[in-house]
C-alpha cells in the first residue's frame, strides 16, 4: 500500500521495550490527544456529506501541513497514513453554503469567534459592502469583478497589493496570482511564508545556495540523530511523529532544543502502530531548555566546544565551504559566560549536546517558528546552518537541513513567485532576472522588490494603498497588534477578500468598499492542482466530483477573468484556458519544476532536486561551496521581575482554533505557561488569574504550570498578539517578531 515512487519503509518488527512509556493501553487517563475519538468526531461532523468527504480523503492531497499525503498514502512509508490535522480541516471542504442574509448586518457577527464564523458555512456568492452600510449585499460575479477592475485601472501599480494564504492553495493559483500582479506592473505580492519561514528561505539561499530542505523524510528515518530546534512537531506536523517513531525504532537518537519540554515530544502514542498505540513511545533522549531567542547563543556555545575538542569535520569544511575562519574569529570573541547567560543553558549542557552531535555519523537538523519568528530570525537559522556544515551534515544519506513547513502552500508559494522578493523559481528580484521574465511573459516586469505582508498593512494604514486583495488569510489575527491592523485595514479604499469561509477581517468597516469573492477549494479547482511538500515533492491533487456551494470559482480563474477586465487589449498575455495550460507554463518558466506538466492523477509526483540536495558537498552557489556566516547573539535587556514572552499553538491550524483545550498540554486558551519557580516568586499558584502586560498591550490569563525555562512565559497565538509590537521584524527577511518583554501580576479577584 504505497505510491509507485514510495520508499515503502516498514516499521521494524522487533519491539523496543526500552522506548515504552508504560502499560496503560493508549495512555488511558494521560493528558494526550485521542486520535480515535477525533476520527469519530470527523465522521459525525461530515455525516451530511460522507461520500464526498471520503473521496477527498481517498483521492486528494492533504491541505493541512506540508509533509504531503495523497489519498491515504505518502511517498515514504508503506501502509495507511492519516492525521488529525487533515481530519480537523475536512469540514471546511464539505460544509454547505452560508446563507447570504446572515451578512446583511455585520454587528452581531463581530461577537462570534472565528470558528463560529467558519461554521456559518461556505462563502457561496459574491458580496459587496459599501461605507456606511450595515452589512453585505449579494451581487453578480460581473458586478463584483467590474467593480474591482475599475478600481485597479484607476490606481497605480505601487498602490495595490495582493496577499495569499499558505493553507490549501495550489501552485497553479500562486503562479497565476503572481503573473496577474506583475501583468498589472507591480511586485507587491506576498504570501504567508513571509510570517513563518522567510528567515529560512533568506538564509539557506545565502549559505547553501538553495532555499529548501536539503534531505528527504527517508533521511530522517535513517539518521543517527534528529535535532528539533523550536519545533513542536507533535502539534504542528503530527504526521512527522510517525517518521520520528520509525527513526527511534531503528536506533536514532533525538534531541530537542526548546524553552519548554513539550509533552508531545517527550512521549507520544502513534495511533497507527500497535506497539506505540498500546504502550506509548519515549520520543526524545535529551531536552536542552534554552531561553526564548537563546538558540543562537546555545549553538555558538556548542560550536566553541567542538572547536576546542577538535570535532570539526575539517576535510568537509576545507573542501566544500568558505567563511569558516571568519566564524572562528567571531566565536573567539564570544565568551562562555556570555553565551550561557544569553542562552539560558550551561556550559555542561553545551558539552552534552556536542557529544551527542559529534558521535552521530549523520544528523538531520529540523527547525520551525521557534527559530524564525524573531527579530534576529535569519541569524538564528544561520547558526543552525553553521552547525550542520561544521560536521558535513548536508548532501549525504541520513543528514540534512530541514526547515519543517506547517502549511501545504508555504514551499510552493514562494517557488511560484508569489513573493515580494522573488520571481518564479525563487530567483532574486533584480534587473537581469526581471528582463529574463519579461521576455518569457511578453510584458514589462518590475525590477524592484515589492512590499511584504506586514508592510502591506502598514502602507494601508498610512493611506498608501488603494486596493488590498487577500486570497484567504486573516491579517487581523495573524499580525502583531490587532488594533493597529484593524485601523489600517479600515483605511484602505477597496479591500477584496477571496476565500472559502468568513473571517473576522472581512467584518472590518470599509474604507470605501469591501468585496467578498467565493473561492473553490483545492479539491474543487478546475483541472486539479499541485502542492509542494517540505521535502520538495510536487504532488498532484485531482478535481474531485461533489457538491459545489453556490457560485464558487477556481481562484486562478478569478485572476484570469480580472486581467481580462482590467486590460482587455493585452489580456491574452495573462490568460490560461485550463489548469493543464498553467502547469505547462510552470514547467517552462521554472526549470526545477520541469515535469509538473505530466502529473495527472492521485499519487503522481516529482521531487525537484532529487532525494537530497547538495549531494557530495557540491552547492548551487557561484563557487560551488557553502558559506559559513559569522553571527553573534544580541543581549536582550529584560528588566528585573519581567519575562520574555513567546506565542505558541494549541489545538489549531494557524489561526483556525479547533478546540479551547490543547490535548497535548491540557491548557485552555487563556493559559499563561509558566515555570514553577517563577510562579512561586509571584506568590501565585497553578490556575490563578493574572494580568500580563507589555508596553503595547495587556491580557488576562490563568497560570498553567509548565516545564519551562525560568524567566520565560508563553501564551497562545493569536490571543497573545495584543502584547506584540507592530513593525518589529527581522531586517533580512521581513518576518514579524512574535515575542515581547512582559510583566505578570496577580489579577484582582
Amino acid at each position: 500500500m504505497a505510491w509507485k515512487t514510495s520508499a515503502k519503509i516498514k516499521s521494524p518488527k522487533r519491539t523496543r521495550r526500552d522506548l515504552w512509556v508504560g502499560f496503560k493501553p493508549y495512555g488511558i487517563g494521560e493528558t494526550k490527544p485521542n486520535h480515535y475519538k477525533e476520527m469519530l468526531k470527523t465522521l459525525w461532523e461530515n455525516r451530511d456529506n460522507l461520500p464526498y468527504a471520503w473521496r477527498i480523503l481517498h483521492r486528494g492531497v492533504c491541505d493541512g501541513c506540508a509533509l504531503g499525503v495523497a489519498g491515504f498514502h505518502d511517498w515514504t512509508l508503506s501502509g495507511v497514513h492519516l492525521c488529525t490535522t487533515r481530519l480537523n480541516l475536512l469540514r471546511t471542504n464539505t460544509m454547505g453554503a452560508l446563507d447570504p442574509d446572515r451578512l446583511a448586518d455585520v454587528a452581531p457577527l463581530r461577537a462570534l469567534r472565528n470558528k463560529e464564523l467558519r461554521d456559518l458555512g461556505r462563502l457561496a456568492h459574491p458580496m459587496v459592502r459599501r461605507r456606511g452600510e450595515a452589512g453585505f449585499t449579494r451581487v453578480s460575479w460581473d458586478e463584483a469583478l467590474d467593480l474591482v477592475a475599475d478600481r485597479l485601472r484607476a490606481t497605480t501599480p505601487d498602490r495595490f497589493a495582493v496577499y495569499l494564504t499558505a493553507r490549501g492553495l495550489t501552485n497553479e493559483t500562486y503562479y497565476v496570482a503572481q503573473k496577474f500582479t506583475r501583468f498589472l506592473g507591480s511586485n507587491n505580492i506576498d504570501n504567508a511564508a513571509r510570517v513563518c519561514h522567510a528567515p529560512s528561505t533568506t538564509t539557506l539561499k545565502q549559505t547553501i545556495g538553495v532555499a529548501a530542505t536539503t534531505c528527504s523524510y527517508t533521511d530522517v528515518i535513517n539518521s543517527d540523530l534528529v535535532v528539533l530546534f523550536g519545533a513542536n512537531v507533535a502539534n504542528g506536523q503530527p504526521v512527522f511523529m510517525k517518521y520520528l517513531y520509525l527513526a527511534r525504532k531503528r536506533g536514532a537518537k533525538v534531541a530537542v532544543v526548546n524553552p519548554l519540554r513539550e509533552p508531545g515530544l517527550d512521549r507520544y502514542w502513534v495511533p497507527s502502530n500497535v506497539e506505540s498505540a498500546m504502550f506509548g513511545t519515549h520520543m526524545t533522549d535529551e531536552f536542552f531548555a534554552v531561553h526564548t531567542g537563546g538558540d543562537l547563543a546555545f549553538v555558538n556555545g556548542v560550536l566553541k566546544v567542538m572547536l576546542a575538542a577538535g570535532s570539526i569535520d575539517r576535510a568537509f569544511v576545507d573542501d566544500h565551504t568558505t567563511g569558516f575562519s571568519e566564524l572562528v574569529a567571531a566565536l573567539d570573541a564570544q565568551t562562555f559566560a556570555d553565551l550561557e547567560r544569553q542562552s539560558g543553558a550551561t556550559h555542561a549542557d553545551m558539552e552534552r549536546f556536542a557529544q551527542m552531535y559529534v558521535t552521530a555519523n549523520s544528523a538531520v537538523l529540523v527547525w520551525s517558528m521557534g527559530i524564525t519568528q524573531h527579530e534576529h530570525g535569519a541569524d538564528n537559522v544561520a547558526a543552525i546552518v553553521n552547525l550542520g556544515l561544521a560536521r558535513g551534515n548536508v548532501g549525504r544519506p541520513g543528514a540534512g537541513l530541514m526547515p519543517i513547513r506547517g502549511h501545504s502552500g508555504v514551499q510552493g508559494g514562494a517557488e511560484m513567485g508569489a513573493y515580494a522578493t522573488a520571481f518564479p523559481g525563487g530567483v532574486d528580484v533584480n534587473a537581469v532576472n526581471a528582463a529574463a521574465l519579461a521576455e518569457q511573459y511578453g510584458f514589462p516586469v518590475g525590477d524592484r522588490s515589492g512590499i511584504t505582508a506586514a508592510e502591506m498593512v502598514e502602507a494601508g494604514g498610512r493611506g498608501e494603498l488603494d486596493v488590498l486583495y487577500s486570497s484567504g488569510g486573516n491579517f487581523l489575527e495573524v499580525l502583531p497588534d490587532p488594533a493597529a491592523v484593524e485601523a489600517a485595514l479600515a483605511r484602505v479604499p477597496l479591500r477584496v477578500h477571496q476565500d472559502i469561509v468568513m473571517s473576522s477581517q472581512m467584518l472590518v468597516d470599509p474604507g470605501d468598499v469591501v468585496v467578498l469573492l467565493p473561492a473553490a477549494t483545492r479539491y474543487e479547482q478546475r483541472d486539479g492542482g499541485t502542492e509542494t511538500t517540505t521535502e520538495r515533492r510536487i504532488a498532484f491533487s485531482p478535481e474531485i466530483a461533489g457538491p459545489r456551494p453556490g457560485e464558487v470559482r477556481s481562484e486562478w480563474e478569478i485572476f484570469v477573468d480580472l486581467a481580462r477586465r482590467v486590460a482587455p487589449e493585452r489580456a491574452h498575455l495573462c490568460t490560461f484556458a485550463s489548469g493543464q495550460a498553467i502547469r505547462d507554463e510552470i514547467g517552462r518558466v521554472v526549470p526545477t519544476y520541469a515535469g509538473v506538466e505530466l502529473l495527472a492523477t492521485t499519487g503522481d509526483a516529482i521531487q525537484w532536486g532529487g532525494t537530497r540536495l547538495c549531494e557530495g558537498g557540491v552547492f548551487p552557489t557561484p563557487d560551488g561551496r557553502a558559506r559559513f556566516l559569522a553571527v553573534a547573539p544580541s543581549d536582550a535587556h529584560v528588566p528585573e521581575g519581567s519575562f520574555v514572552l513567546s506565542t505558541r499553538r494549541g489545538k489549531q491550524f494557524n489561526t483556525m482554533v479547533h478546540a479551547d483545550r490543547d490535548p497535548l498540554t491540557g491548557a485552555t486558551r487563556d493559559a499563561l505557561f509558566m515555570a514553577p519557580p517563577d510562579i512561586a516568586a509571584l506568590g501565585c499558584r497553578d490556575g490563578d488569574r493574572v494580568r500580563v502586560r507589555s508596553v503595547d498591550g495587556e491580557l488576562f490569563a490563568r497560570i498553567h504550570e509548565s516545564p519551562l525555562r525560568p524567566g520565560n512565559v508563553q501564551v497562545f497565538f493569536p490571543e497573545g498578539n495584543v502584547l506584540l509590537r507592530a513593525g518589529r521584524r527581522d531586517a533580512a527577511s521581513g518576518v514579524p517578531d512574535y515575542n515581547a518583554i512582559v510583566t505578570v501580576e496577580a489579577a484582582p479577584r
